[in-house]
């Protein structure tokens, strides 16, 4: 029996959110892709995790459409592994991932498969060199038939679905260029993709590495991907372990540090953290009310970690160069912990180049 706190904890070292200092190179999130959603997005969380990013460029990252659909970073060198991790399972997995583009293109006979590789095809003639998203769109919409396109009432313009559009891009070797809103599309330089991605950046083996004890419904949540085919995919060297009487799967090379972990460090975790990303949310926070506060359907918060808890969520307040940070803890917090709520809202001024003008505790 495994209680959820060796679970957070255990999360917590995987993810070395514990460290003072680290490398790309050394990285694990960068592993499974650090999604880059919002100002406190993929630079933050490589600060969190020790990292230097301030010397960082693009020859040293990159950000692709991936899980989900999201953009993530990644590790320039690991890009043609990183293609194929992201691969669709399945047909049927590739379906599921393209959301409601596969109904159109099931009714005209077209194969999801298929239709990403003529639409990375046309992607790729397309972005000859570097190439604002929504021109992109505009002349792939020119190129494709009825089945691959929706009316968008927002713009009163004929669009491609986005996720194939999305999961299309890095088929044809492009990346998004770092920075830049709206995105600009980019080729990937000697873009050539592996033959196999190897079992570091194996999604599934991954997500147990970073985010177990986990069952396969968990996984197959986080990757959108068909529960069968994550299934089929279930590596052989686990071991089984019992969280909250749920019957779950952990890498059996990771069962000592399961059993030994401990996490006496505070972060201050952006709305997309990896891990605010677990899908066994009743694990990351008990209470109903605190999962609603932190995962809402529009506006995500970030969160509050004190040693291997949630604690609290938190926003920014930004006005020019100046950065409030608000705070609404869930229970009492000491001086301590106030104290490295304080040093942690420094960090991220810092990182966001402002000065930190106070810590809004709203308790």
């Amino acid at each position: 029996m495994v209680d959820r706190r060796q679970v957070m904890r255990f999360r917590v070292r995987a993810q070395q959110l514990d460290r003072a200092g680290g490398t790309l190179g050394d990285t694990a999130v960068l592993d499974i892709g650090v999604q880059d959603t919002g100002p406190d997005g993929a630079g933050w969380a490589l600060a969190a995790r020790g990292v230097d990013i301030t010397a960082l460029s693009g020859n040293d990252l990159v950000l692709l459409w991936t899980v989900r659909g999201a953009p993530h970073l990644y590790r320039r060198a690991d890009v043609g592994r990183v293609a194929a991790a992201v691969e669709p399972f399945s047909e049927s997995d590739a379906g599921k991932r393209i959301y409601d583009a596969a109904k159109p293109l099931k009714a005209a006979g077209i194969d999801n498969l298929a239709a990403l590789d003529l639409v990375a095809g046309h992607m790729r003639a397309i972005v000859t060199e570097p190439t604002v998203k929504g021109d992109a769109s505009g002349r792939l919409a020119e190129l494709v038939t009825e089945p691959y396109l929706r009316s968008c009432r927002a713009c009163d313009a004929i669009h491609i679905y986005e996720m194939p559009f999305r999961l299309a891009a890095l088929r044809a070797g492009l990346e998004l260029r770092l920075g830049t809103s709206p995105p600009v599309l980019e080729r990937i330089t000697g873009f050539r993709k592996a033959a196999i991605a190897g079992d570091r950046f194996d999604l599934v083996r991954a997500y147990l590495r970073l985010l177990g004890p986990a069952t396969p419904k968990h996984v197959a949540d986080y990757l959108d991907a068909p529960v069968k085919d994550v299934k089929a995919r279930w590596p052989e060297d686990v071991v089984e372990v019992t969280v909250d009487g749920e019957p779950r799967s952990l890498l059996a090379a990771d069962e000592t540090a399961l059993e030994s972990a401990d996490a006496g460090v505070t972060r201050l975790l952006g709305p997309y953290d990896l891990f605010l990303q677990a899908k066994d949310r009743s694990t990351l926070v008990v209470e109903a009310a605190r999962a609603k506060e932190l995962w809402p359907v529009l506006g995500r918060p970030g969160a509050v970690l004190v040693d291997g808890e949630l604690v609290g969520s938190w926003r920014p307040r930004k006005s020019g160069r100046k950065l409030t940070v608000a705070v609404r803890p869930w229970r009492k917090l000491s001086g301590a912990t106030r104290k490295a709520i304080t040093a942690q809202a420094e960090h991220l001024a810092a990182y966001r180049a402002a000065s930190l003008t106070g810590i809004d505790f709203a308790d």
